[in-house]
């Protein structure tokens, strides 16, 4: 009898050790250190579906942020409308660019907390015939929101080639990617700067490429995790969830080509393989494993903004990598060992 009892314990004890092994509590991806969310619905805003925000589809279609206790709803609208809503509160964060830094400049205090991405893959392209910047004297180059980072790339080309936007030539905004595309493909604009997937769009018809913005090593923030100061001060354990889940994303668009394709696809509505393929290894370049904000990507934004206050900020008025570091020491760098720190 005393065998049988010390069998069947030993059964028991295997058996619970099995069950929780199953959830994860062994398997040393969950941090003890992280307390649960203060809050359990974000509702999130993103300028664009492109590659660069493509972790963030697939942790919200893979249930990453549902399996960590957030109900997480994503809405793509313009950088403005997203800063705005952050301000009035009818958003909590931003995943998007440079818009969180034209809002700090004019009076409202956000911040970023994360930089998904830093390594900018802009591209700027001209109509057929054209072959230099110079050439681009007296017309015009379409691209999206003002203070987003297209304008910024380019104010920062034409001030290092002795030029300067508005004078030399007119920037076309525009309400997103897409529509920007568009003009540029009626004839509407004679250049366009955009980012993936509409490069490839554009490449896949031919029309030649003036300066591309990753080769240049040209670093700015976005899409990067934005929220007001307030709001990291009174949900940092809603942040932090948020970041691992956003992190449970990237491995997973990094590890399964196949879902991160299908994702983009569902988003983008592009479904040309050869798009999709040169999309995703963008997006292999630029995607941030160690996702800390690198004050040299916001100087390049203040140096270039049309706001006068901006050359004289300082840039870490504009971000807080205190929660980031946390999320690196105590998840990422599990999720990618050696990479992360």
């Amino acid at each position: 009898m005393k065998t049988f009892l010390i069998s069947r314990w030993r059964q028991l004890i295997l058996a619970l050790i099995f069950l929780i092994a199953s959830n994860g509590i062994f398997a040393g991806a969950e941090p003890a250190a992280f307390a649960k969310p203060e809050k359990s619905r974000l509702e999130v805003g993103t300028a664009g579906s492109g590659t660069t925000s493509l972790p963030l589809f697939v942790a919200l279609e893979g249930g990453y942020f549902a399996k960590r206790g957030l109900s997480v709803s994503v809405n793509q609208v313009g950088a403005t409308v997203a800063v705005q809503g952050i301000v009035s509160g009818t958003m909590d964060i931003y995943q998007g660019g440079t818009a969180a830094i034209a809002a700090n400049l004019a009076g409202a205090d956000i911040i970023y907390v994360a930089a998904a991405v830093d390594r900018n893959s802009l591209i700027l392209f001209g109509q057929k015939g054209i072959t230099s910047l110079e050439s681009f004297r007296g017309k015009s180059i379409a691209t999206t929101f003002p203070c987003a980072f297209g304008e910024i790339a380019i104010r920062m080309t034409a001030r290092k080639n002795g030029m300067e936007v508005g004078k030399d030539f007119k920037l076309l905004y525009h309400r997103s990617p897409p529509e920007a595309l568009s003009t540029f493909l009626l004839g509407n604009a004679d250049g366009l700067i955009i980012t993936p997937p509409q490069t490839e769009l554009a490449k896949q018809q031919g029309y030649p490429v003036i300066i591309d913005y990753y080769k240049e090593g040209l670093k700015i923030v976005g899409p990067g995790t934005s929220v007001t100061r307030e709001f990291f001060h009174k949900y940092p354990n809603t942040i932090k969830t948020y970041l691992m889940g956003y992190l449970d994303g990237l491995k997973r668009a990094i590890d399964d080509e196949a879902y991160a394709k299908q994702i983009e696809s569902k988003y983008t509505k592009i479904y040309d393989p050869k798009i999709l393929n040169e999309n995703y290894q963008q997006g292999l370049r630029v995607w941030n494993k160690d996702m800390t904000v690198d004050p040299v990507a916001i100087r390049v934004v203040l140096d270039d903004s049309s706001d006068s206050k901006a050359k004289s900020a300082d840039p870490k008025r504009f971000y807080d990598n205190t929660l980031i570091e946390a999320v690196n020491r105590e998840y990422a760098a599990k999720l990618f060992p050696g990479e992360v720190r």
